[in-house]
Formats: C-alpha cells, structure tokens, sequence
C-alpha cells in the first residue's frame, strides 16, 4: 500500500472509533446500575425507542421520548437534574445523549447495552 491508501484506512479507522466512543460528559452504567437510581427523585429516566417498541416492552421509571422527537421535546426535560437513556442496545440511546449534550445538557448517562443487555 502507497502512502496514500494508510492516510485514507487510518482516517477512516479514527471516524469508526470516534463514532463508537462515548462523548466527553456522557456517562454509561450497566441495566443493573440504573435500578440503583430509580430511588434519587431527581434523576430523569427517557426510553428512545419508538411507541411501539415502548409499548411492547419497557422498564419502569422510564418515559418515552422517541429519538426522532427528542431535540423538539427536550424541553421537557431538567437541565440541571440527571437524565438516563435507554434504547433496545445502546446506539439510539448514545445517538439521543450526544444530542442533548449538543443542546446543554452535562448530567447525561446511557445504559450500556440497552434493554438488550439488561439482566
């Protein structure tokens, strides 16, 4: 491989690890993690994942807001108080985290692995 072809996989390579990464600010705990929460009143508690999925299947505290809602619905949310995210495996939800981190929000925690990951 020339010179060129390294300069476009080790790009290419770094855009892959920079999108799997969590952003600076965003935390991530486990399913069993969060059942520790669910007693601290001032932590917010958003499911991303569509209606129908929520519907099907969802955790108490959490609330749905899907992701394609969440930037006009963040509204609804406390900036100053912990918001948790959880989608089906993880992506959705850290897709929602880096919105909102984008919006001002700084206490932002994803479950890692999602509902699927759940134990």
């Amino acid at each position: 491989m020339d010179l060129f072809q390294w300069v476009i996989a080790l790009v290419f390579v770094f855009l892959i690890v920079k999108w799997l990464m969590p952003a600076k600010g965003i935390s991530t705990i486990s399913g069993a993690e969060v059942q520790q929460l669910t007693k601290d009143k001032k932590t917010q508690f958003i499911d991303v994942r569509t209606p129908g999925e929520f519907k099907r299947n969802h955790r108490k505290p959490f609330k749905n807001i899907p992701l394609s809602d969440l930037n006009k619905r963040s509204s609804e949310l406390n900036k100053e108080e912990s918001i948790v995210l959880l989608c089906q495996s993880g992506m959705r939800s850290m897709k929602a985290a880096k919105q909102l981190k984008k919006q001002g929000f700084t206490k932002i925690i994803n479950v890692r692995g999602g509902l699927g990951g759940w134990q």
